[in-house]
C-alpha cells in the first residue's frame, strides 16, 4: 500500500490557470531582461582557458589549495583525481597559458609541499564553441524525443507539447537562477539540466496515466473535473517523490563540497520548479487546448471515444495473454455445428 503524505484532497487546480499563465509570462519577461543585462557566467568548458594538473608528494587538503589559489585574486576551479593529484583550471586566452601556470605554481609554492606539474593544457575558444553546440543539441533533442514519446504513449501530440512547455519552464527557471546568482555553468550543470528534464516529465506522465485511467472509470465526468481528480489523486505521490530527491540534494548542496555545489543548486531549483510546472502548466494547457471552450455534448463524445480506445487496448492485451474474443469463440462453435 502506497504511503500517503496528505489526506484526500479536492483542490480545484484549474480554477487559477489564468494566474499560472500570467506568472509564467512575467517569469519569461524577467528572465529575458536578466539574460541581456547580467548574462551568464560560462565555465572553462565553454569559454576556453588553461588547465594545470599537479601531483603532490604528500597529502594536501583541498581547502588549503583553494585558499592559496584564492590569494592570487584569480578565479580557479579545483578538481581532485586521487593519489594527491589535482587539476587547476582558469579562464584565459591561448597567449596567457604561461602566465596562468606561473601564477598557479607561485600559489602552490606557499603550501611548502613538494609537487610535480604533470601537464598543462589549453582549451581554445573553438573547443568551447563545440561543447556549447553539443550541449544545446543534447537539450533540444531530448525535448523532441520527449514530445514524440508522450504523443505516442497517449495518442495525442498536444499532451506531449504541453509536457515539453513545462520542461522549458523548468530549464528557463534554472537558467534564470544561474544568471541572477552568476554561478558558473559547466558541463556538470548541463548534466543537471538534463536530469531535471527527465525527473519533471516523469511526474507529468504519472498524472497523464491517471487521467487516462479516470477517463475509463468516469466516462460521464467533465474533463476539467477529471483533471482535478487526477492531480489530487497523485498529489501525495508527487510530493513524497520530490521531497525524497530534495532532501538528498540539500545534503549534497550543504556538504558535497565546491565541485558539485552548482550541480546540487541546479537540481534543487529544478526539482522545486518541476513540481510547480507539472501541476500548474501541463494539465491546464491540456485543458485549455483541448476542451476549454467545448460544449458538454462534445465533451461526452470525447469521453466516449476515449473509452473505446481504452477498451481496444484491453482487447489487445487479452488477446496477447491467450484469451480469444467472444465473437471468435461463437464463430468456431457455429463452424463445428455445420460440420456435424
Amino acid at each position: 500500500m502506497m504511503l500517503k503524505l496528505l489526506p484526500k484532497t479536492n483542490i480545484d487546480f484549474l480554477k487559477y490557470r489564468k494566474a499560472y499563465y500570467t506568472l509564467f509570462a512575467l517569469l519569461l519577461i524577467g528572465g529575458v531582461i536578466c539574460f541581456f543585462t547580467k548574462g551568464f557566467n560560462m565555465g572553462i568548458d565553454f569559454t576556453g582557458g588553461t588547465m594545470v594538473q599537479v601531483k603532490f608528494d604528500a597529502p594536501v587538503e583541498m581547502s588549503a589549495i583553494r585558499e592559496a589559489l584564492s590569494a592570487t585574486g584569480a578565479e580557479s576551479e579545483l578538481q581532485s583525481f586521487g593519489d594527491h593529484s589535482f587539476a587547476i583550471s582558469e579562464k584565459s586566452t591561448s597567449s596567457e597559458v604561461g602566465v596562468v601556470q606561473a601564477r598557479i605554481e607561485k600559489a602552490l609554492d606557499t603550501l611548502n609541499v613538494p609537487y610535480t606539474v604533470l601537464m598543462t593544457n589549453s582549451v581554445g575558444p573553438a573547443v568551447g564553441e563545440n561543447m556549447t553546440e553539443r550541449a544545446l543539441w543534447s537539450i533540444l533533442l531530448s525535448l523532441v524525443f520527449i514530445i514524440i514519446y508522450v504523443a505516442f504513449r497517449f495518442s495525442n501530440i498536444l499532451w506531449g507539447v504541453s509536457g515539453v512547455i513545462a520542461l522549458f519552464h523548468d530549464l528557463f527557471v534554472m537558467l534564470f537562477a544561474f544568471s541572477l546568482t552568476q554561478r558558473e555553468i559547466d558541463l556538470v550543470v548541463v548534466a543537471a539540466f538534463l536530469t531535471v528534464a527527465g525527473f519533471s516529465i516523469n511526474d507529468t506522465i504519472v498524472i497523464f496515466d491517471r487521467m487516462r485511467e479516470n477517463i475509463h472509470l468516469h466516462p460521464k465526468m467533465k474533463f476539467g473535473e477529471l483533471i482535478n481528480l487526477s492531480i489530487n489523486e497523485t498529489l501525495s505521490r508527487t510530493i513524497i517523490t520530490t521531497l525524497t530527491v530534495i532532501f538528498a540534494v540539500v545534503i549534497l548542496y550543504a556538504f558535497g563540497g565546491e565541485v558539485i555545489n552548482s550541480f546540487a543548486f541546479a537540481m534543487l531549483v529544478g526539482c522545486i520548479s518541476g513540481v510547480y510546472s507539472t501541476i500548474t502548466l501541463t494539465t491546464p494547457l491540456v485543458y485549455t487546448w483541448t476542451h476549454g471552450e467545448l460544449t458538454d455534448g462534445n465533451q461526452a463524445a470525447y469521453n466516449k471515444t476515449a473509452v473505446k480506445q481504452t477498451a481496444a487496448v484491453k482487447r489487445e492485451e487479452s488477446a496477447a495473454e491467450g484469451y480469444a474474443p467472444k465473437k471468435a469463440v461463437t464463430k468456431i462453435k457455429r463452424t463445428r455445428r455445420n460440420r456435424k
